[in-house]
């Protein structure tokens, strides 16, 4: 059983920016990836970012590419998001979830989310 929970998110001027920290609790294994998932109410959940827990090897969606950029802490067993470059598109529940089978967009667990929000 992995427990994940979310931190960092807030208000936000567009422009700005924010990290958002994933903090796992529990063995993450090493085949596992991390995933960042958004989702506004009404919306499809939408993939942001993922990293392979082995190696550190990143994918990050399209619609963030060259603005986010994702990196994991092995040791504090922590994944973070950094958003550069904020616009108001970016407002959205922020979640993050571990594929313990190393799937990315897969999600085994999930973390409660944290709000961001993007003001023009």
């Amino acid at each position: 059983q992995v427990q994940l929970v979310e931190s960092g998110g807030g208000l936000v001027q567009a422009g700005g920016s924010l990290k958002l920290s994933c903090a796992a609790s529990g063995r993450i294994f090493s085949s596992a990836v991390m995933n960042w998932f958004r989702q506004v109410p009404g919306k499809e959940r939408e993939f942001v970012a993922a990293v392979r827990w082995s190696n550190g090897v990143t994918n990050v969606g399209v619609s963030v590419r060259g603005r986010f950029t994702i990196s994991r802490d092995v040791a504090k067993n922590t994944v973070f998001l950094q958003m550069n470059s904020l616009k108001p598109e970016d407002t959205a529940v922020y979640y993050c979830a571990v594929s313990k089978s190393g799937v990315v967009g897969g999600s085994d667990y999930w973390g409660q989310g944290t709000q961001v929000t993007v003001s023009s």
